[in-house]
Order: structure tokens, then sequence, then C-alpha cells
């Protein structure tokens, strides 16, 4: 959702939170996170790490920037763009995070 549209007491699923659409709202539940509460308190590092070992591939670092957002909303931070965040991660981990894993390729049925 657009950080400007979001209220706070209004949040109660997933894609209620600024900067999270059906995508992001999806990556969160692959790490077991099915409502805006289980944010509280996380470390949006840790998500992205623990996503890029569940999926097997490295994911773009602005997911960080998403989840840096979301866990800040959560904390009480105002919503907030997740781009208002990208100097930040840029600071914290440098250019881009350790690449996960590669994915082995899936053969398809013929």
């Amino acid at each position: 959702m657009s950080p400007a549209k979001v209220i706070r007491s209004k949040v109660k699923q997933l894609t209620d939170l600024p900067n999270i659409g059906k995508a992001s709202a999806e990556d969160l539940r692959v790490l077991g996170i099915r409502s805006p509460v289980q944010l509280v308190g996380k470390c949006p590092l840790e998500l992205y790490e623990r996503l890029c070992r569940k999926t097997g591939v490295r994911h773009d670092p602005c997911v960080i920037d998403v989840f840096m957002s979301v866990t800040s909303f959560m904390d009480g931070g105002p919503a907030r763009p997740w781009w208002d965040f990208t100097d930040e991660r840029k600071r914290r981990v440098g250019g881009s995070p350790a690449p996960a894993p590669k994915r082995r390729a899936r053969r398809l049925k013929p």
C-alpha cells in the first residue's frame, strides 16, 4: 500500500502495510509472517537473509529497504516510502548484500 494511504489503526493484514503489495506479502508469508504484528522487533536484514535462503535466490537489495520500512512502521515509526531507507541500507550493508546460494534449475517435463 502507498505510505500516504496507510492508516495505522486500520492495519490488519500484510497488504495494509506501507509498501507491501501482493508479491511482498507473499515474501513475508514465505518467512512465516501472516500478520503485521509479527514484524514488531524483527531485524530487516535477518528477514532478507532468511528469504534468500528459503527461496534459494538472491533477491534485489531493495527488498531490504521494503523490510526496513515495514519493521520501522510496526515499531512505531511513520509510514514512509521504501526508498527513504535506501541510503541507510547502503550504510549498513554496503551496495548490496552477499549473494544467496543459487537455486538449481528445474527440468521441465516434455
